[in-house]
């Protein structure tokens, strides 16, 4: 039987056949791998209110603000309750509304926004949110948001029971706030743009700096480390945008990547690069499982002994190890050599996690080992 590692193993190996991935086959484009330093996103969040739930919003007892919230919120609007009043509403839930504010956006666009719950409500469902302003990290306000929520779920509830579709403490409103302020960008300051790499490699960085000299002309991209590559651009803000549109397509010489396998210790996945190497080495793998039983025990006093019966616990420990026999893998200078050679251990993808770091120690797996 084809365990879950080889199934795994066999559709990465089917997938890189099929696309014909070899090192000399390994191209990009710069707007691949880099972006122009100063030209990102901003996060912006918001406190508000959702109105109109159908007595699914919070409980004022147990979340307060929520109550606090609402009657500052009538007080702008010149409703004054009476002193000692305290306002329990159940279709009324605090929530936090959190954008993301793109790069040159501009006042009077419109951005989508994800509502979620900060209090017990039991759900945002046909909810409406009131005005919320959203704020950047500096505490300017840069968007309004409002409307009505979207909650990809369902549920119900009666007699102590209750079923429930996906999460209703959550929603989003597509193109439910308003940019009221621009965030100003470097991009037509200075002499010089700046490319700044996803990832530190100094392949990479010579290989931009290259592809952009041998379009735009000798000495145009220098390389300053492993991560910057510094390019002079025109001083016409038309010419640079044009340029820097030029510079986003160009192709790029890449050479084979480092040898990397990355390992998700929560899901057990496993993934690996074409350049990752296997020299020869022997495995042994083998499994332990410990069983614990406990079975109840009542012992029955003899007549007329003025004893009592008591119950106790009867407890098992066995111990089982599979046998794990010595396998030699042979060396595999190619991925599909590689995925054989670790298809024939028989592990799961749990298991391969510790035979992966093992042959890293031992000096057998010529890659970098990353775990998220």
């Amino acid at each position: 039987m084809q365990t879950t590692t080889s199934r795994l193993f066999g559709v990465l190996a089917l997938s890189l056949s099929l696309l014909g991935w070899s090192p000399a086959a390994s191209a990009a484009r710069i707007k691949e791998v880099a972006a122009v330093q100063g030209v990102r996103n901003n996060s912006l969040t918001g406190y508000g209110l959702v109105v109109g739930l159908d007595g699914t919003g919070d409980q004022t007892t147990q979340a307060p603000y929520t109550g606090q919230s609402l009657t500052a919120m009538l007080q702008q609007f010149g409703v004054i309750l009476p002193p000692g009043v305290t306002m329990q509403p159940k279709n009324v839930a605090a929530v936090m509304v959190t954008a993301t504010l793109p790069a040159f956006a501009q006042p009077g666009q419109q951005l989508d926004i994800n509502v979620s719950s900060v209090g017990n409500s039991k759900s945002l469902r046909g909810g409406t949110l009131v005005t919320t302003p959203l704020r950047g990290a500096d505490g300017q306000v840069y968007a309004m948001a409002q409307g009505n929520l979207i909650v990809g779920g369902a549920g119900a509830a009666a007699g102590g029971s209750k079923v429930q579709i996906n999460h209703l403490s959550a929603g989003r409103i597509p193109a439910g706030a308003t940019v009221e302020r621009s965030v100003a960008t470097p991009l037509q300051n200075g002499e010089y743009i700046q490319l700044d790499l996803n990832a530190a490699d100094y392949n990479t960085a010579r290989a931009v700096a290259r592809a952009i000299n041998k379009a735009k002309g000798p000495g145009l991209a220098q390389a300053v480390d492993g991560r910057v590559v510094r390019v002079r651009a025109p001083s016409n803000p038309d010419e640079r945008v044009n340029f820097l549109a030029d510079l986003e397509v160009l192709p790029l010489e890449l050479t084979e990547p480092a040898a990397r396998i990355v390992i998700n210790a929560r899901t057990g996945s496993v993934v690996m690069n074409q350049a990752v190497t296997l020299a020869a080495c022997a495995v042994a793998h083998g499994s332990l499982s410990v069983t614990i039983s406990s079975t109840p025990v009542v012992s029955q006093p003899n007549a007329l002994s003025g004893g009592q019966t008591v119950v106790s616990e009867k407890t098992d420990i066995s111990i089982k190890q599979e046998p794990g026999s010595l396998i030699q893998l042979p060396a595999g200078v190619k991925l599909a050599e590689v995925v054989k050679a670790l298809n024939s251990l028989g592990a799961t993808p749990q298991d391969l996690l510790a035979i992966l770091q093992a042959m890293k120690s031992a000096g057998a797996l010529n890659a970098e080992l990353e775990v998220i």
